[in-house]
């Protein structure tokens, strides 16, 4: 999702929910403690010299239970950093506390923002000798023309 589609979304919302890939809810007094843009720039494993970019989200809950985020305040921290740090459209990640910091993707079911599973991902398998993966085949669908098949006296 990107920065304009949340805003979108928020502007339709009369509280805001994020939901965990395990269906779980992130508690209701989360905070956004961060709204940024995180530039990568780094070489692959391929020596492919690559760059990305994404805003970033933070999400923190602690033992503030009586304050909610509102919608309407997210939209001003969002416009706040496209205003003075110059945050572009970009993809958003997630970083919410778990055992250990996790990084997600946002999408939108249309009640709740769901975080994402990301994945890594090798981005030079071409150069890095990884095999590609061998397609998968059902026995039951292997062409038997021509084969010997009980009775038919080829055996």
């Amino acid at each position: 999702m990107k920065i304009s589609e949340i805003k979108n979304h928020l502007s339709a919302l009369d509280q805001i929910a994020f939901e965990l890939p395990d269906g779980s809810l992130v508690p209701s007094h989360f905070h956004v403690t961060e709204v940024g843009q995180v530039s990568k720039h780094f070489i692959d494993c391929g020596g492919t010299v690559r760059t990305e970019e994404v805003a970033n989200f933070q999400l923190w809950e602690a033992n503030d239970y009586d304050h909610r985020l509102h919608p309407e305040k997210l939209v001003h921290i969002i416009e706040l950093s496209e205003r003075i740090l110059g945050l572009k459209d970009l993809e958003i990640e997630v970083e919410y506390q778990g055992a250990t910091i996790g990084k997600y993707g946002l999408d939108f079911n249309g009640t709740n923002f769901l975080l994402t599973t990301k994945q890594t991902a090798c981005l030079a398998m071409d150069k890095c000798g990884i095999p590609a993966e061998k397609p998968k085949v059902k026995l039951s669908e292997v062409q038997t023309a021509g084969a010997c098949t009980p009775g038919g006296g080829c055996c």
